[in-house]
């Protein structure tokens, strides 16, 4: 039997965390110590090692209860949703990447003429391949990352405050005219 402080370094996780699992019932002990501590079996150890495989493959905590959860192959559905999701994402970052690397050559060349708008940067991204579904998964990603970089970028294309703003809402998921 485990404490809940000997579990979490055995799996480098901090305390709060299980007890955050333990308040969601992803992982709930299954004994307290005379002194009313959590106490951790071999099972228990087995399930949140399960749970740590599925974070580290990138699956949602909602997404582990129901596997958990289910009596039925649900993990299949679950595994192949995320794996598409991943290859998704790969295509992306490639999409970044060969865009990035064209604004690299175009520095090295001396850069573009002058400073880069809003249309010079649209055009920059379709011809790296973006589609529009993309390009908003662009946004959205960089305001999630950085969202004051993200704004002091789009003000640098010329973008006025009150659409920078816009497209920040939008980014967030938040339709501006919501407010």
């Amino acid at each position: 039997m485990n404490r809940i402080t000997e579990l979490a370094k055995k799996f480098g996780l901090s305390r709060s965390t299980l007890l955050y699992y333990d308040k969601i019932g992803l992982l709930s002990p299954s004994g307290r110590t005379e002194a009313n501590y959590r106490s951790y079996n071999t099972t228990d150890m087995q399930r949140l090692e399960m749970v740590c495989s599925f974070r580290q493959a990138g699956l949602a905590i909602k997404d582990i209860q129901s596997i958990l959860a289910s009596k039925s192959d649900e993990t299949g559905e679950v595994l192949h949703r995320r794996f598409k999701e991943l290859g998704e994402e790969i295509a992306e970052l490639r999409n970044q990447q060969r865009l990035l690397a064209r604004l690299l050559k175009a520095k090295a060349e001396g850069g573009p003429a002058g400073p880069v708008d809003k249309d010079t940067w649209v055009a920059m991204l379709e011809a790296a391949g973006m589609d529009d579904e993309a390009k908003n998964r662009w946004h959205a990603e960089f305001e999630r990352r950085a969202p004051d970089a993200h704004h002091d970028f789009l003000l640098s294309l010329g973008i006025s405050e009150p659409e920078a703003m816009q497209i920040r809402e939008w980014s967030r998921g938040i339709s501006p005219d919501r407010q």
